[in-house]
This record gives structure tokens, C-alpha cells and sequence, in this order.
């Protein structure tokens, strides 16, 4: 299967990416939910202004008010639905896992995706992103980049689903969390550099390939 090679090539000209950065899980599970429909500078602001006022903390988010909560995270975007998402998803991390990350490893995956996309405003890419870099569970997280960049590549149809790209991940490869970590941040980055959604640099792209958009890998 090509899904090797193509993490090797990647892995070779960007190295390690160190990603989600963030200083606990729940950081990772806030900027999870604050990224949706932005880019990660603007989450970083909002992150920074929760920081700078000491309310990174589950307890003080929950009882905060959403109008409130909302003026902090301005910086992210459309931060009154946003601020309404936290409070749903603080309500279901005291409600559920009773405030506790621990209570997580008492559920198996499977069950704690189901959960967390019975929570509103949680699709399968944020629910996926916090099983994976916030809980450290064997799950593929699928975004508009790898969609890009695969469908570009002949790997998959280009209006193919959500849970129809993850399976091939999944599928294909040895479901580990340190592997599928490194692949979904390499992916981001060629995304970002080189499989432009305009403009791509497909004569300098590290899979670079002449039948690109047909093929596949050569």
C-alpha cells in the first residue's frame, strides 16, 4: 500500500512536526473546538487571552458565562458559537467523565467517539482530534488538507467521506497513536506549503509525480 511510502517521503523532507502544542489534554480539547472554520494563529490568540487570565481550567470555563467566555476567544472567530460549543462540551466533560481525563480510560474508543459526537457542535474531525491528541487513542483524524491531497493523488474520489477516507488509514495501517499523529501533522504541512488550494507547487511537492491527479504515486 502507498500510505508508507508517502508518510516516509513526508516524514523525510519535513521531519517530526510536534504537534498538537499545547500544555495539557484539555488545552488540546479547547483548541480543538476553537480551530474549527480558522487557522491556528487565531486560536493561539484566544488560547493565549484564556491563559493570560488564568481561566485554561475546566472548573473556571464551566462556571464562567458564555457571553463572557466569549469576548476571551474573540480572536478565533464566530466566538459566540463557539463559546456555546465549549459550554456544551464543559457540560458533558463534567456530566460524563465527571471532570476527569481519567474517566476517559474507562471507556474504549469506540464509545468515547460515540459520545463525543452526541455533543453539540462536535463532528468527527474534532471528536477525532481529541481522541487522538488529547486522549492518546489510535484514531485517524481527517481533514480538508489530506481530502486535497489524496483525492489529487487518485487515492480517494475528491468528494469521498469523511469516515470513507479514515478507513483507509485505518485499514492500512498499524493503528498507532505516536504514527498517525506525525501523519496528520506531516499532511497539514504539505497542505499548507505545496497542495495549495490554489496555485499548488506540484513540480517542488515531495510526492511530486507526473500523473499527480490521475495515478497516483510514481
Amino acid at each position: 500500500m502507498q500510505l508508507n511510502l508517502i508518510y516516509k517521503k513526508l516524514y523525510s523532507h519535513f521531519g517530526p512536526q510536534g504537534w498538537w502544542p499545547a500544555e495539557s489534554p484539555f488545552e488540546v480539547m479547547v483548541g480543538a473546538i476553537l480551530t474549527q472554520n480558522t487557522n491556528w494563529q487565531n486560536v493561539k490568540k484566544a488560547i493565549g487571552n484564556l491563559k493570560k487570565n488564568s481561566l485554561l481550567n475546566p472548573k473556571k470555563l464551566y462556571n464562567i458565562s458564555t457571553k463572557d467566555l466569549g469576548l476571551f476567544i474573540r480572536p478565533a472567530g464566530y466566538y459566540n458559537i463557539k463559546a456555546k460549543r465549549l459550554k456544551e462540551f464543559l457540560k458533558f466533560y463534567f456530566d460524563a467523565w465527571k471532570g476527569s481525563i481519567k474517566e476517559t480510560s474507562l471507556f474504549k474508543t469506540e464509545e468515547l467517539r460515540k459520545s463525543l459526537l452526541s455533543v453539540k457542535g462536535i463532528g468527527p474531525e474534532t471528536a477525532d482530534s481529541i481522541l487522538l491528541y488529547a486522549l492518546n487513542r489510535p484514531v485517524f483524524v481527517v481533514d480538508a488538507y489530506t481530502k486535497r491531497i489524496f483525492s489529487k493523488h487518485g487515492l480517494i474520489k475528491e468528494n469521498a467521506a469523511y469516515d470513507e477516507v479514515q478507513s483507509l488509514f485505518m485499514l492500512n495501517l498499524k493503528k498507532n497513536v505516536k504514527m498517525f499523529n506525525e501523519y496528520h501533522a506531516l499532511l497539514v504541512k504539505l497542505g499548507k506549503e505545496y497542495c495549495l488550494k490554489r496555485k499548488a507547487k506540484c513540480e517542488i511537492c515531495p510526492l511530486h509525480s507526473r500523473n499527480c491527479f490521475h495515478n497516483g504515486l510514481a
